[in-house]
């Protein structure tokens, strides 16, 4: 594996328009982008502390797999994410390794990175999310 820092840490929340005044009243800092990843589903904001982000997530479906999160487990973190260079040669090498993957091919995530997720089942219960700026 080839991870260079933690990307960001996904965070569930039932609404942006709630969430976000806490970030920046509260802890003082400032949202830099909001985006909807209509493939996900979902809508994110976005919050920097050093080099790791935060990334609120919102569902735009019920059926969306932020919904199900939260239906099952409340708000809260939903993900870890990890930068990477060399997402696909860093997938083969998991699956390779009888790591069970959720995505065995990268695909477009927030901020125009290429992600890839690997199953909880396979990481002791916390969702990994791989991360590749293709511009780098």
């Amino acid at each position: 594996m080839k991870l260079t820092h933690i990307e960001h840490l996904g965070i569930a929340v039932k609404s942006l328009d709630e969430a976000i005044p806490f970030y920046e009243n509260t802890l003082g800092l400032k949202c830099y982008a909001i985006e909807e990843v209509a493939e996900q589903k979902v809508r994110t904001a976005f919050f920097k502390v050093g080099q790791t982000k935060i990334e609120l997530l919102e569902a735009t479906d019920p059926e969306s797999a932020i919904a199900k999160f939260i239906d099952k487990k409340g708000e809260g973190i939903q993900h870890v994410a990890f930068a990477v260079e060399g997402l696909q040669e860093n997938l083969d090498e998991l699956a390779a390794k009888g790591v069970r993957l959720i995505d065995a091919q990268p695909r477009k995530g927030a901020e125009g990175l290429n992600i890839a997720f690997v199953h909880p089942k396979s990481t002791f219960g916390v969702l990994t999310e791989l991360c590749e700026n293709p511009n780098k």
